[in-house]
């Protein structure tokens, strides 16, 4: 049986709701064969000292070569990288393997406050990786971030902010508004000429853990079986939409998005 292949090269989250966790989930709720490269492992507690370790460049390397070589990849995403040396090698080897569609997600702050990308590796990660991506998925937290702006605040912003990111080289731009304030839960698309508002209602839950790596995953599911950005937006919208209405919670703080909701939904 002909199955898309997708690769997540990303960090490995402990608590299973976010990073290539969320992604591999998805993945396998989209239908698709998901495959990991661990870019780092984020386990942040309160007993031991430290909560995040990067893995060595050849374990990454490593990691995506098996990938190509032994299965072969349909679309990839990106997400937690956190140093420019890991943005650097992964973007030298995606261009020496030619991969056909890439997704980067520019993760930068975890849901539980801990930052995922050095501020030293957000120019590495605008000049070296956003020119090779066929859609970058910043939420306006981050995009204002790369953009060295104070903040986002409105629908114009977005669609402001959205213009200026694809200036960096991204054939697409999807600037995410979860977090905006008075608007519904609304998306902006911009492919360089024409914009694209995605809307959904606002769930009114903190339980969010990984929605960012769920859309951004379902997104690259849907074009590894061949649809075009603007459909797999739309489907991987409702997607994540319906994962953050049906949110799990632990009662531990923050809990994780319900990647089989959707599934649930059409049954």
């Amino acid at each position: 049986m002909a199955i898309a292949r997708t690769l997540t090269i990303a960090g490995s989250a402990a608590q299973g709701s976010a990073g290539l966790q969320a992604d591999l989930k998805t993945f396998q709720e989209r239908g698709v064969y998901g495959m990991s490269a661990i870019t780092a492992i984020v386990a942040n507690n309160s007993r031991t000292e430290l909560g995040i370790f990067t893995q060595p460049l050849e374990a990454v390397e490593a990691q995506i070569y098996a990938a190509f070589e032994h299965v072969g990849i349909d679309a990839l995403k990106t997400g937690m990288l956190f140093t420019k040396e890991i943005i650097e090698h992964v973007t030298a080897i995606l261009k020496e393997v030619r991969a056909d569609t890439i997704v980067v997600d520019p993760v930068m702050i975890g849901k539980m406050g801990s930052q995922l990308l050095k501020d030293d590796a957000i120019q590495t990660m605008k000049g070296v990786l956003f020119p090779v991506a066929d859609l970058i998925t910043p939420n306006t937290m981050e995009a204002a971030k790369i953009l060295g702006w104070d903040s986002i605040e409105t629908l114009k912003d977005m669609y402001r902010a959205a213009k200026d990111l694809h200036q960096l080289g991204p054939a697409y731009v999807l600037v995410k508004g979860g977090s905006l304030a008075d608007y519904p839960a609304v998306d902006i698309l911009f492919d360089g000429e024409s914009y694209t508002e995605y809307r959904s209602e606002r769930v009114n839950t903190i339980h969010t853990s990984g929605a960012g790596c769920t859309y951004a995953a379902a997104i690259t599911a849907e074009l590894a079986k061949g649809k075009s950005i603007e459909d797999a937006v739309g489907l991987a919208k409702e997607f994540v939409t319906e994962a953050i209405r049906h949110a799990l919670s632990f009662e531990r703080g923050i809990g994780s998005t319900n990647h089989a909701a959707y599934r649930n939904k059409n049954k």
